[in-house]
């Protein structure tokens, strides 16, 4: 009798998931002018996630290494405004206007469709939730990307950190300025700080789903890492940088200090945009076929 109760359990599993997939398949807009439904974005996100999985495990270093260098273009203004204003305007506002260049590297990394782990968390675990991949696959994917953003960001530090003071557009101290703003939370901080970050990068890629234009794209793309550089959140591939160039230009940053904010950021935002996003928005839309039935 139990293993005919399981049986059925698992048949009626398997009937809701082809529902779902029915559901998926079926989706559509209004129009070419109107936005997207919720179940024609989470159908496209399917179909790009499981398109990245398909990818060799090459490709996807090399584009994730691409990510991290191309990130680091937001180093580079970020370092130079804050030396460019010092002693123009309060030291308390100084981290706050370098947020209006924080967003360029996202934006040629987005545009680019580079893979930033960040940006491509809550996408990689659609799959998973929709039975298509397995969480196995979902964390080797996972490791890949975030191997190939970290050695690229360490390259770009390094070139940055020789570059800048050579054209005199920052200083070391300016390196050093701003990661110890960086670790300056708790850890506890930095780990809510990194899973609302998470969350809104999980939220950048579900909007990107839904616009259809490049300049609405870039838009979103600035709104959305504007605040999050405004509000001082955590972001784990950028912040790997700017903890990194720290650790190499003072002892006062050691690599236990740069260890533990990279952790903790990375787990931060996985938790954020595989909870906040990917899971809710999937439960949302499979919630609305279970009640259908």
């Amino acid at each position: 009798m139990a293993w005919k109760k399981e049986k059925t359990e698992e048949q009626v599993a398997e009937e809701q998931q082809k529902e779902i997939d029915k559901e998926l398949r079926k989706s559509k807009s209004k129009g070419s002018d109107s936005a997207k439904s919720h179940g024609e974005i989470l159908r496209d996100q399917i179909v790009d996630a499981l398109e990245t999985y398909d990818k060799s495990y090459q490709s996807l270093f090399t584009s994730s290494l691409t990510a991290g260098l191309e990130i680091g273009f937001s180093y580079l203004l970020i370092c130079s405004l804050y030396f460019f204003l010092i002693g123009s305007v309060a030291d308390s506002s100084l981290i706050r206007i370098v947020s209006l260049v924080y967003p360029l590297g996202f934006i040629l990394v987005v545009l680019g469709q580079s893979i930033l782990f960040t940006e491509q968390t809550a996408l990689l675990t659609l799959p998973v939730l929709n039975k298509k991949r397995s969480a196995g696959s979902m964390f080797k994917l996972w490791g890949v990307v975030i191997a190939g953003n970290l050695v690229g960001g360490y390259i770009i530090a390094l070139i940055l950190l020789w570059l800048g003071p050579h054209l005199g557009i920052f200083t070391s101290e300016v390196v050093v300025e701003i990661a110890l703003h960086v670790i300056h939370p708790s850890t506890a901080v930095i780990f809510v700080s990194a899973i609302v970050a998470g969350w809104l990068m999980g939220l950048l890629s579900w909007l990107l789903a839904s616009s259809r234009d490049t300049i609405s794209r870039i838009v979103i793309i600035f709104i959305i890492t504007a605040v999050m550089s405004f509000t001082g959140l955590h972001h784990s591939i950028i912040g790997s940088v700017e903890v990194f160039s720290g650790m190499l230009s003072s002892p006062d940053i050691s690599l236990w200090d740069y260890i533990a904010f990279q952790s903790t950021a990375l787990i931060g935002n996985a938790f954020g945009g595989a909870t906040f996003v990917a899971l809710l928005k999937y439960r949302a839309f499979v919630f609305n076929i279970v009640a259908k039935n």
